[in-house]
């Protein structure tokens, strides 16, 4: 089994060409791992899966794959470097383990003492240490969107609905408050309903985020009606734009509608979409609006 580098000094690898070379995607949950895929299959490139355990989905193994645990990049190199991979995505949801769950392989374990200095800091913190510990062994790391662009979600509205003059007064507080917090390493989501906060997403995740919402609004705790707020989301500053970038899909139009809010606002260019047909079709039928921030409003 070959060795890791120790960190900061990068080890070239005996590849072919980034362009002819295999891309490795190293799969999270979700649908986005075989969207990535399938575009990089229509572009003319093979394609290897390394399905994290626990993590994602079985649609996967219709490409070429090899299933790792989490924190197995002794394996992943080898398996990587005899695949002839260069090239690294990194796609799908994940949740963040436990620093005591981690079953480090003999090829990681002599990074133990930097992927515990990786957990002191947030998640934005832990997955840049992530990256540059795959650069330092040779790897290249690609942004899902630099393979699959047309999961960008595009300017503007995208379905029949648009938001109102309140809802775009919503989103204006909502970016202000995800750029204020950015620096601190919580979220890249928050829900405003009248230029109130009524959430920030932290630890918990969107989802659960919403969850929270539409608990309050059946406990009477929210002062707002229903059909008013909006689910603000976006990369905080300085975010390394290959890895983690905000998502939405089917399943947050309906955590959405189930909080009772008008609609969802997302950075346009820096935030990707999963089945975009359904989730556009999942809110017109639920009255949601879907809008992609302009740049230059971010």
């Amino acid at each position: 089994m070959s060795s890791a580098a120790a960190p900061g000094s990068a080890v070239p690898l005996d590849l072919p060409p980034a362009k002819s070379a295999p891309l490795a995607i190293i799969a999270g949950g979700g649908s986005l791992p075989v969207a990535v895929a399938q575009a990089a299959q229509r572009a003319g490139r093979q394609v290897v899966m390394f399905p994290v355990r626990g993590w994602a989905d079985a649609a996967v193994e219709a490409f070429p794959h090899h299933w790792i645990a989490l924190v197995q990049a002794g394996r992943f190199r080898r398996l990587a470097r005899s695949a002839g991979c260069r090239d690294v995505v990194f796609i799908g949801s994940a949740v963040r383990p436990p620093l005591g769950s981690l079953r480090l392989d003999w090829g990681t374990l002599r990074w133990l003492a930097y992927i515990v200095r990786s957990y002191r800091g947030g998640d934005g913190h832990l997955l840049s240490s992530v990256t540059r510990m795959f650069e330092d062994q040779g790897f290249h790391i690609l942004g899902a969107h630099e393979i699959a662009p047309d999961i960008l979600i595009p300017a503007g509205p995208i379905g029949h609905l648009e938001p109102l003059a309140r809802d775009r007064a919503d989103i204006e507080c909502g970016l202000a408050l995800l750029a204020a917090i950015g620096p601190f390493d919580i979220g890249q989501a928050a829900v405003v309903a009248a230029n109130h906060v009524l959430a920030v997403e932290a630890a918990e995740g969107t989802d659960a985020m919403l969850a929270r919402i539409a608990e309050l609004r059946a406990k009477g705790r929210i002062p707002t009606p229903p059909g008013v707020g909006v689910l603000v989301k976006a990369p905080k500053p300085g975010q390394d734009l290959r890895i983690d970038l905000p998502a939405i899909g089917p399943r947050t139009v309906e955590e959405v509608a189930r909080a009772g809010l008008a609609g969802i606002a997302v950075a346009a260019g820096g935030s990707i979409v999963a089945d975009p047909a359904e989730m556009v079709a999942a809110a017109d039928k639920a009255n949601i609006f879907v809008f992609g921030i302009p740049g230059e409003r971010r």
